[in-house]
C-alpha cells in the first residue's frame, strides 16, 4: 500500500501556486492561535467549578459543569470555584450566607445588590447570553436554586455552535493537509476522519454525563483526540508546505515517469 501510485487529482505542496500555499499559511496561523484561545478557555471557565483548586482543570470539574454539584446552588458553585478570586473573600461569605438563610428580598436590596453591581455586573448584566444573568432579584433567584448543572436548552444551544464551528475548522484543516504525502494512505484517511467522529462524541458527552459520570473521561479522550489530529495536520502541512523537498514520486510523475491511478487508458 505504500507504494500506491499517485492519484492523478493529488497535488503536493510544491505544484501548488505561492499565493495558493500563502493562503493555506496564513490560514493555518490564525487557526492554531484560534485553538489555543478555544484550550484556554475551556481551562478559564471550568477549572475549579468543582470547589478544588481553581487553577487545576479536573474530570470532576467537568462532571459539576453539566450535571451540577447537586448540592449548593449555581450561585454558590461558582463563588466557591472558577469565581472565587473575583470577589474578596468576606463579601463571597456575605452572599453566600443570604443563599442559605432563604434569599429573602429585603436583604438583597441592602446588602447584595451593592455587591453585585460592583464586582459582577460588568459581565454579567444580561447582555452575554453564554453568561448567567444576575441583573434583578428575579434573575439572581434563578441561580440560587439546586445546581443541576447546564440545562438542555443551554447545551442544545451551545451544541449547534460547536459541531457547525468545530466542523468548518476541521474542513479546513483536512482540507489543507489532503495535498501533504503521507503513507500508508489509510493513516492520512485516519487522520482526516477522527477529528469528525471525536466531535460527535465530544458533543453528545455533553448530554450522557448529566445521568452517568463516568462518561467524563470519554469526552476527555475525544477532546484529546481532536487536538492530537489538529497538531498533527497543522505541523505535517506547514512542514511540507515550506521545510520539506517534493518527495521523489512527486518529481518523478511530473517527468511523466510513474502511472497515475484514475487515468483512463487512451485509446
Amino acid at each position: 500500500m505504500s507504494e500506491l501510485p499517485l492519484h492523478r487529482h493529488y497535488l503536493h505542496y510544491s505544484e501548488l501556486p505561492y499565493s495558493q500555499r500563502v493562503l493555506y499559511t496564513s490560514a493555518l496561523l490564525i487557526l492554531g492561535m484560534g485553538y489555543l484561545f478555544a484550550l484556554l478557555n475551556m481551562y478559564f471557565t471550568y477549572a475549579g467549578k468543582a470547589g478544588g483548586n481553581p487553577l487545576l482543570l479536573t474530570p470532576q470539574d467537568l462532571i459539576v459543569a453539566y450535571s451540577g454539584s447537586g448540592q449548593a446552588s449555581r450561585l454558590e458553585s461558582a463563588l466557591r470555584g472558577p469565581m472565587s478570586t473575583m470577589l474578596p473573600r468576606e463579601e463571597v461569605t456575605v452572599v453566600v450566607d443570604w443563599v442559605q438563610a432563604g434569599v429573602k428580598r429585603p436583604n438583597y436590596e441592602k446588602t447584595i445588590r451593592p455587591i453585585l453591581d460592583k464586582r459582577c455586573m460588568a459581565c454579567h448584566d444580561g447582555s452575554n447570553p453564554h453568561l448567567p444573568n444576575l441583573n434583578g432579584y428575579d434573575n439572581l433567584k434563578k441561580v440560587t436554586e439546586k445546581d443541576s448543572g447546564a440545562s438542555i436548552p443551554t447545551l442544545v444551544r451551545v451544541s449547534h455552535i460547536h459541531l457547525f464551528g468545530l466542523t468548518f475548522i476541521f474542513f479546513l484543516v483536512g482540507l489543507m493537509f489532503s495535498h501533504a504525502y503521507v503513507r500508508p494512505v489509510w493513516l492520512k484517511c485516519a487522520v482526516v476522519a477522527l477529528p469528525f467522529a471525536a466531535i460527535a462524541v465530544d458533543v453528545s458527552s455533553w448530554y450522557v454525563i448529566k445521568i452517568f459520570h463516568p462518561f467524563v473521561y470519554v469526552e476527555i479522550a475525544a477532546g484529546g483526540l481532536m487536538a492530537a489530529c489538529f497538531l498533527v495536520m497543522w505541523v505535517v502541512t506547514m512542514y511540507q508546505m515550506w521545510l520539506s523537498r517534493a518527495p521523489s514520486v512527486v518529481t518523478e510523475r511530473q517527468k511523466g515517469d510513474l502511472p497515475v491511478i484514475g487515468r483512463e487508458p487512451v485509446r
